[in-house]
């Protein structure tokens, strides 16, 4: 029988026992995943969040905590306050791991909605399918995804009239036009997502800032498509020493199809190899299409996050 309680400070080191144990399972399926030791500590996590835990038999089986509520979720809902469970937010094992999700987080959605957040997210390992079909059934929806790979080195085929470099850091600004490019595509359908457009000087902030490096494809000067590429990631494993990240990507649309885009990777994993770095991951919405045929073609999936929107006269009800 399962027996929910609050999650406690006295919980930590079984959760984060139960955390790493659902990072390395995953990591079975996915072998370019990171080889971690240990997860982030959670005790800054459970003092200041609202969580639920799961027992059967006396043990812990499971726990559940959200980062939150955060204003203008996702960053383009501004009107919205959101709740986020990140990977190591959550876990959950034995024969009744599906009821253990629902009644943990039947016990603290109550109270996430009370303090004003409408957007339940989470995100939950690829091939967990247990925990996935849990928050599924309890309204939540697939919405963007981790994914990696191990860096190849590979010859590049370089497309008739294209070249390919990193940008150097202080020209960052240049690839302005082309992200507020990748903005509308993502407020189109099926994405509506409403992000506002940035401004060079912004772009250029951010790279000085968060030293983030662009590869870009040209055609006679113009910069036609790019790579941004971040020491960090969404998720905690992704600030392994021997691996990089892509958090932006954009080709202009009559460019593509013709092989560019492979190109411009495969370069920039040829230069990643030389620096000695062996994984490359990726996060991207699931919803969008060409991102997802794209990545999924060179990486492994290894989340999926799902994010529910409760009804707005809940929350005025709460």
């Amino acid at each position: 029988m399962i027996k929910i309680k609050m999650l406690e400070i006295d919980h930590i080191k079984e959760a984060q026992a139960l955390a790493l144990r659902n990072y390395n399972t995953e990591r079975g399926y996915v072998p370019a995943m990171p080889n971690i030791t240990a997860v982030p500590d959670l005790e800054w996590s459970v003092k200041n969040t609202k969580g639920a835990c799961a027992f059967e038999n006396g043990k812990m089986v499971g726990y559940l905590f959200g980062w939150g509520p955060r204003d203008n979720v996702f960053g383009c809902n501004p009107h919205v306050k959101g709740i986020w469970s990140p990977a190591h937010g959550n876990a959950a094992f034995g024969e009744n791991k599906i009821r253990a999700y629902r009644e943990m987080y039947q016990a603290v959605a109550d109270s996430w909605v009370a303090d004003g957040a409408l957007s339940h997210a989470a995100t939950l390992y690829a091939h967990d399918i247990a925990a996935q079909k849990a928050l599924i059934t309890y309204g939540f929806g697939v919405r963007c995804m981790d994914a990696v790979k191990f860096i190849e080195t590979r010859e590049v085929r370089y497309p008739d009239g294209i070249s390919f470099s990193e940008l150097p850091r202080d020209e960052a600004g240049r690839i302005t036009g082309l992200n507020n490019g990748l903005i509308r595509h993502l407020g189109k359908s099926p994405c509506f997502l409403n992000y506002p457009e940035r401004t060079p000087d912004a772009v250029q902030s951010e790279a000085d800032e968060d030293d983030i490096r662009y590869f870009v494809a040209e055609m006679r000067g113009e910069i036609i498509g790019y790579l941004k590429l971040s020491d960090d990631g969404e998720h905690f494993a992704c600030g392994a020493e021997d691996m990089r990240n892509i958090c932006g990507a954009y080709l202009l649309p009559e460019h593509r199809g013709k092989g560019i885009y492979d190109a411009l990777l495969f370069f920039t994993e040829n230069i990643l190899a030389r620096e000695g770095f062996k994984r490359l991951g990726v996060d991207f919405e699931s919803f969008n299409p060409t991102a997802h045929g794209f990545w999924r073609k060179h990486f492994t999936a290894y989340t999926h996050s799902v994010v529910r929107r409760i009804d707005e006269q809940a929350g005025r009800a709460s």
